[in-house]
């Protein structure tokens, strides 16, 4: 009788230094794929590849988010790949919406400056707000203009001097009652040009909690101790660079690479912000 043989006929033909699923081969890392990350067990959709950074960001199913170098240790169809920055060489699809979710108008070009202002505090308010609002601000001929504070906002309003066809809308951070914020906001309100000036606010310490944070990998902004300022002490406690101001403003630009549109900000803040366009932009007399 002829006995089988459960272990092959010759394991020298046989590769048996190969992984169980395969060697890993290079894909491009489409936007759109599904992979997995093999460490961390994360599995998400592609929705944006760094090639400066080299890397990649995945989105799960409960829609947040996490970066990844480019490289090995993904899955994909459950065989292993080495992820590469994809190279596209045909020129991609214009968007039928702006970031801001309005109807995009391609070729339009942009309208002559308004009078009209609005005022933001800082720089990184002035760069979210563009992000997102940039293409309706163009068409509409809006200027943005960052303050650098509101404690000297009076003094602003009065070298601009606002009157019913030269109205100013002003964004503040943490504009909640009682604070500096809401008073400064109260007394220009009263003042003789307060029927030519909006002032309105959102409740967060700082533009930089507007953004969701699901959409930078993490479920909620860290509780900074108010002896600790409060960007520093945010990069602290999530980990990143936080020496210097080159540390700040690389964490900046990397919260503000996770906005691709309003989708991406907290409704505390969308709201305001179309408000104030509104305002800015509408035909007639100022309120009443």
């Amino acid at each position: 009788m002829t006995s089988r043989d459960r272990y092959g006929s010759d394991v020298l033909q046989t590769d048996w230094r190969a992984p169980k699923r395969g060697r890993a081969v290079e894909a491009p890392a489409e936007l759109g794929t599904v992979v997995e990350e093999v460490t961390t067990d994360w599995c998400g959709e592609i929705v944006a590849v760094d090639r400066d950074l080299d890397t990649v960001t995945l989105e799960d199913r409960r829609a947040r988010r996490r970066t990844f170098p480019l490289g090995p240790g993904f899955l994909l169809d459950g065989k292993p790949v080495i992820l590469v920055a994809p190279v596209h060489v045909s020129a991609p699809a214009k968007p039928t919406r702006t970031a801001s979710g309005s109807v995009a108008v391609h070729g339009a070009k942009a309208r002559v400056a308004r009078a009209s202002r609005i005022f933001v505090e800082g720089r990184h308010d002035a760069e979210l707000v563009e992000k997102v609002w940039g293409d309706d601000l163009r068409i509409e001929g809006v200027v943005v203009e960052f303050l650098g504070g509101v404690d000297d906002l009076a003094d602003h309003l009065r070298d601009f001097k606002p009157g019913p066809q030269r109205r100013v809308g002003v964004l503040v951070d943490h504009l909640v009652r009682g604070s500096k914020e809401s008073r400064i906001a109260a007394n220009i309100a009263k003042s003789p040009i307060g029927k030519d000036v909006l002032i309105v606010g959102h409740p967060f310490i700082d533009i930089w909690q507007a953004v969701k944070p699901q959409r930078l990998g993490f479920e909620r902004w860290p509780d900074v101790p108010r002896s600790i300022d409060w960007k520093t002490g945010t990069c602290q406690q999530l980990g990143w660079p936080h020496r210097n101001q080159a540390d700040i403003a690389r964490a900046w630009q990397h919260i503000l690479g996770g906005v691709r549109s309003f989708a991406d900000l907290d409704p505390a803040l969308l709201g305001r912000v179309e408000e104030l366009i509104d305002f800015v932009t509408a035909e007639g007399p100022a309120r009443g």
